[in-house]
């Protein structure tokens, strides 16, 4: 069907494909900190065989009986994190200043199936015995790898919903939440379970490679919709007619300027006169889009800052010896942050407010700031310096809602309207410039999430 202002998105066709999209983009990263156990037990010593056969503590409850930890498994999370967020900042930095000399099919179609490569070679290594130090090398090179290519789909992705209607950020927001929402149920499943930890784990990376076949079909099958194709023609259409009319002006303004003379104008030391780019400067763009895009770095320095180095340490009060105690940080942490954050970058599909040249947006952005102390006085063990305030379990489970819907709008907003506060020919390059600041603020979030803890 096709209306005054174009064609229709029929079925919610390009919505849906958007949607599958930005759960590709994080979907293979909540399934690495999924199986973040099965990595550490594959780095154990490998005389204690028994350790990699079932899923540790869910059957036993003589935690005396696991043997201490290795170098590599005590070092495991740290040396994931600095190999996931500094090539998320690097590689999403360079995609802000070379996305146009890259084609756009390349760079969204070469990562999806760059990260269904590694996942596949991690579901064979599953059944592939290795010694603990060659195993560790490999899976540090492989989150290099899926946060190197994340990075470029991320800013790809953002910067082509830039091209459609404000409202086709929100698909990728949400999308990329329900990842995390799928990853927490499946950590949820595996505490459940007895299962054989290399029969879950080669579940885990099996699931993914499917999601990300699904995700290179739908890419494929976009520019064959007419409601995506209308829009980005629309858009090289648009940037052709400005080019047109703004060199029009510039030579009847030259022409103006010479008819007192009569003559053809000369320029001193044969300087020509400026001929405006066809590239719009990353710089010009950012003067435009500098308060979302510091917006979003804020919102998810918060975030990490607490998430889950924070809040994953806090202990309930109220559990006793009930399974409560077993289950509390994977439903009160992990499922209800992911559910929350889901469900407030969904909202962006049907309120946009406040709006995107409100004050109130970066107000309430700054607000957030407020539950690193909030958490900070949650019962966080252990702990040397600060007093426990909000003892009882309700408190957190409070503060995880109100956090985590926020995080969720919040960004969502400030992705939505950063694309729209530029020229149309702008707007990929805008919405390259907020996936830059994202991944900004989950470097520097994850960097003070240390000092956070420590001051606990």
């Amino acid at each position: 069907m096709t209306t005054s202002s174009g064609p229709s998105d029929r079925y919610k066709a390009v919505w849906l494909i958007f949607f599958i999209l930005g759960l590709g983009t994080l979907l293979p990263w909540n399934f690495f900190l999924t199986a973040t156990m099965y990595f550490t037990n594959r780095l154990g010593d490998p005389q204690n065989i028994s350790s990699l056969e079932r899923l540790p503590g869910l059957n036993s409850t003589d935690e005396g009986q696991q043997p201490p930890p290795t170098y590599l498994q005590a070092r495991f999370n740290n040396f994931m994190t600095l190999c996931a967020m500094l090539p998320l900042l690097i590689f999403t930095c360079l995609n802000s200043f070379l996305h146009q000399r890259i084609p756009q099919k390349v760079r969204i179609l070469g990562s999806l199936v760059a990260i269904l490569l590694v996942f596949m070679m991690t579901a064979a290594l599953v059944k592939i015995p290795l010694d603990p130090l060659p195993f560790f090398v490999i899976t540090m090179v492989k989150i290099i790898l899926i946060n190197s290519f994340g990075a470029i789909l991320q800013g790809s992705l953002f910067g082509l919903a830039g091209l459609l209607p404000v409202s086709y950020t929100a698909p990728i927001m949400s999308g990329q939440g329900m990842a995390g929402t799928f990853a927490a149920l499946a950590m949820i499943c595996a505490l459940s379970s007895g299962s054989l930890l290399a029969d879950s784990a080669f579940g885990y990376f099996i699931t993914a490679c499917v999601v990300i076949l699904l995700a290179i079909g739908s890419y494929i099958l976009l520019p064959r919709l007419d409601f995506f194709r209308y829009h980005s023609m629309k858009d090289k259409t648009e940037y052709r007619v400005h080019e047109r009319h703004a060199e029009l002006e510039t030579k009847i303004d030259l022409i103006k300027k010479d008819e007192p003379n009569g003559v053809e104008q000369s320029y001193p030391n044969n300087t020509p006169p400026q001929v405006p780019s066809e590239k719009p400067s990353v710089f010009s763009i950012f003067k435009k889009i500098w308060v979302m895009s510091l917006s979003v770095c804020f919102i998810f320095t918060v975030t990490i800052g607490v998430y889950p180095a924070v809040t994953a340490e806090v202990k309930t009060t109220i559990a006793g010896s009930s399974e409560w105690k077993r289950y509390f940080i994977p439903v009160s942490c992990f499922l209800m942050f992911n559910i929350f954050d889901w469900l407030g970058r969904s909202l962006t599909a049907i309120c946009l407010w406040p709006g995107k040249d409100s004050w109130h947006l970066p107000f309430m952005v700054a607000a957030r700031i407020v539950f690193i102390p909030l958490f900070m006085l949650c019962n966080v063990q252990p702990r040397s310096h600060m007093p426990v305030f909000f003892h009882h379990d309700a408190w957190y489970i409070i503060f995880i809602i109100l956090f985590s819907i926020s995080n969720g709008y919040l960004a969502s907003l400030c992705m939505c309207f950063g694309p729209k506060k530029v020229l149309t020919h702008e707007a990929e390059t805008a919405g390259a410039i907020m996936a830059f600041f994202l991944s900004l603020g989950l470097a520097l979030g994850a960097v003070l999430s240390f000092l956070f803890r420590v001051v606990i």
